[in-house]
């Protein structure tokens, strides 16, 4: 349908955008939207990339979720959140969530928060344990795993 070499070359590049790691829909309009094509031109290229397998949001959602988990160490709620930023779906997202299982998400959280409170050298155990829940809050898990977690930490440091 095109014979454009400007946006066969832009095809070519963002295929290669999308190839280098796994992309959403979002980052590749707005990569879409430094190349200044027409919004037909911007729907052909993207319908290219969704037709030969380069965008699949499902495949975005559930790689992102499982490296930010593993990498980063992040909870449920960080990445929930950052996903929707990105503009995915609650289907995608809830498909995403299923790739970290309980027993990882556990050891994760426990293993952080072990890390964490030894890190922390306040004497003040208010203070200690206000960085603790603020660290972990920031990491996405749930308050009230943290506050249990932070109370079990307490009890055993005394």
């Amino acid at each position: 349908m095109y014979t454009n070499p400007i946006l066969t070359e832009a095809i070519k590049k963002l295929e290669r955008f999308c190839a280098y790691q796994e992309r959403c829909h979002q980052e590749v309009l707005e990569k879409l939207y430094s190349f200044r094509f027409t919004e037909e031109e911007k729907d052909h290229v993207v319908v290219h990339l969704l037709e030969h397998d380069f965008l699949n949001e499902e495949r975005f959602a559930r790689s992102f979720a499982r490296g930010k988990h593993r990498i980063k160490g992040w909870g449920t709620n960080r990445i929930v959140m950052e996903l929707k930023l990105r503009g995915i779906t609650k289907f995608n997202i809830d498909t995403a969530l299923s790739e970290i299982t309980e027993a990882e998400y556990h050891e994760t959280f426990e293993r952080l928060s072990e890390k964490q409170w030894q890190l922390i050298s306040e004497k003040n155990q208010l203070k200690k344990r206000k960085k603790f829940c603020d660290f972990l809050l920031r990491k996405g898990f749930e308050s009230d795993l943290i506050y249990a977690r932070a109370k079990e930490l307490e009890q055993n440091s005394f």
